[in-house]
Protein backbone atom coordinates (compact mmCIF):
# COMPACT_ATOMS: atom_id res chain seq x y z
CA UNK A 1 0.00 0.00 0.00
CA UNK A 2 1.47 3.00 -0.93
CA UNK A 3 0.92 5.90 1.83
CA UNK A 4 2.64 8.86 0.16
CA UNK A 5 5.36 9.38 2.80
CA UNK A 6 9.15 8.66 2.13
CA UNK A 7 10.63 5.07 2.47
CA UNK A 8 13.61 5.12 4.60
CA UNK A 9 16.41 2.64 2.76
CA UNK A 10 19.40 2.89 5.67
CA UNK A 11 21.71 5.61 7.10
CA UNK A 12 23.67 6.87 4.06
CA UNK A 13 26.17 8.87 5.85
CA UNK A 14 26.99 10.82 9.26
CA UNK A 15 29.00 14.21 8.98
CA UNK A 16 31.34 15.02 12.03
CA UNK A 17 32.45 18.39 12.56
CA UNK A 18 36.37 18.69 13.06
CA UNK A 19 38.89 21.77 13.93
CA UNK A 20 41.34 20.28 12.27
CA UNK A 21 41.04 17.70 9.33
CA UNK A 22 44.70 15.84 9.89
CA UNK A 23 44.59 15.37 12.98
CA UNK A 24 41.05 13.90 13.28
CA UNK A 25 42.19 11.79 10.07
CA UNK A 26 45.06 10.70 11.94
CA UNK A 27 43.20 9.89 15.46
CA UNK A 28 40.69 7.58 13.24
CA UNK A 29 43.84 5.92 11.83
CA UNK A 30 45.46 5.10 14.97
CA UNK A 31 42.32 3.50 15.51
CA UNK A 32 40.51 1.93 12.60
CA UNK A 33 41.50 0.04 9.53
CA UNK A 34 39.72 2.65 6.69
CA UNK A 35 40.57 4.13 3.57
CA UNK A 36 39.99 8.06 2.99
CA UNK A 37 38.30 10.22 0.07
CA UNK A 38 39.30 13.79 0.29
CA UNK A 39 36.62 16.11 -1.08
CA UNK A 40 35.89 19.60 -1.10
CA UNK A 41 32.58 21.81 -0.70
CA UNK A 42 33.28 25.11 -1.44
CA UNK A 43 29.79 25.75 -1.82
CA UNK A 44 29.22 24.99 1.64
CA UNK A 45 32.76 26.29 2.99
CA UNK A 46 34.30 23.55 3.69
CA UNK A 47 36.85 20.77 3.14
CA UNK A 48 35.80 16.56 3.94
CA UNK A 49 37.47 13.62 4.10
CA UNK A 50 35.31 10.70 4.44
CA UNK A 51 35.47 6.50 4.85
CA UNK A 52 33.38 3.57 4.73
CA UNK A 53 31.45 2.10 8.05
CA UNK A 54 29.90 -1.20 6.79
CA UNK A 55 27.52 0.40 3.80
CA UNK A 56 27.80 4.16 5.90
CA UNK A 57 29.78 7.13 4.88
CA UNK A 58 31.81 8.68 8.46
CA UNK A 59 32.04 12.39 6.47
CA UNK A 60 34.86 14.46 8.94
CA UNK A 61 34.01 17.95 7.69
CA UNK A 62 36.41 20.85 8.73
CA UNK A 63 34.70 24.53 8.21
CA UNK A 64 37.04 27.19 6.08
CA UNK A 65 34.85 29.82 5.01
CA UNK A 66 31.41 31.39 6.78
CA UNK A 67 28.41 28.73 6.21
CA UNK A 68 26.41 26.51 8.57
CA UNK A 69 29.29 24.00 9.21
CA UNK A 70 31.33 27.10 10.95
CA UNK A 71 28.44 28.13 12.87
CA UNK A 72 27.68 25.04 14.09
CA UNK A 73 31.36 24.55 14.83
CA UNK A 74 31.34 27.96 16.88
CA UNK A 75 28.16 27.33 18.57
CA UNK A 76 28.21 23.53 19.51
CA UNK A 77 32.09 22.78 19.11
CA UNK A 78 33.27 19.47 17.32
CA UNK A 79 31.15 16.39 16.97
CA UNK A 80 27.78 15.56 15.19
CA UNK A 81 26.68 17.58 12.99
CA UNK A 82 23.95 15.70 10.77
CA UNK A 83 22.91 12.76 9.74
CA UNK A 84 21.55 11.72 6.41
CA UNK A 85 19.07 8.80 5.73
CA UNK A 86 18.65 7.10 2.15
CA UNK A 87 15.44 7.47 0.19
CA UNK A 88 14.47 5.49 -2.79
CA UNK A 89 15.46 7.38 -6.10
CA UNK A 90 11.44 8.18 -6.66
CA UNK A 91 11.28 10.08 -3.39
CA UNK A 92 13.50 13.21 -5.60
CA UNK A 93 10.42 14.36 -6.97
CA UNK A 94 8.13 14.35 -3.54
CA UNK A 95 6.41 18.50 -3.59
CA UNK A 96 7.00 17.94 0.35
CA UNK A 97 11.11 18.34 -0.48
CA UNK A 98 12.93 21.67 -1.18
CA UNK A 99 15.30 22.31 -2.31
CA UNK A 100 17.73 19.71 -3.43
CA UNK A 101 21.03 20.43 -3.94
CA UNK A 102 24.44 18.25 -4.74
CA UNK A 103 26.25 17.08 -2.24
CA UNK A 104 29.57 15.26 -1.82
CA UNK A 105 30.57 13.56 -4.54
CA UNK A 106 26.99 14.13 -6.99
CA UNK A 107 25.30 12.70 -4.10
CA UNK A 108 21.59 14.70 -4.21
CA UNK A 109 20.63 15.65 -0.95
CA UNK A 110 17.60 17.47 1.06
CA UNK A 111 17.62 18.76 4.19
CA UNK A 112 14.87 18.43 6.52
CA UNK A 113 13.25 21.37 8.99
CA UNK A 114 15.07 20.69 12.31
CA UNK A 115 12.17 22.40 13.92
CA UNK A 116 9.42 19.55 12.97
CA UNK A 117 12.50 16.61 13.76
CA UNK A 118 13.17 17.73 17.58
CA UNK A 119 15.33 19.71 16.52
CA UNK A 120 17.71 16.96 14.62
CA UNK A 121 19.95 17.97 11.71
CA UNK A 122 18.85 15.47 9.53
CA UNK A 123 18.92 15.33 6.14
CA UNK A 124 17.47 12.72 2.89
CA UNK A 125 19.89 11.22 0.22
CA UNK A 126 18.07 9.74 -2.72
CA UNK A 127 19.11 6.26 -4.87
CA UNK A 128 23.19 6.65 -4.11
CA UNK A 129 24.36 3.63 -2.25
CA UNK A 130 27.91 4.85 -3.52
Amino acid sequence: MDTGKLKLTHVHHVNLLVRDLQTAKQQYLALFDVEFIDESLPSRGAITTRFLAGDTWIVLVQPVGDGAPMRRLREKGEGLFLLSLGVAQDAYDSPSLTPIRAGLSSWQVADLDPDSLSNGQLQLTFGQTD
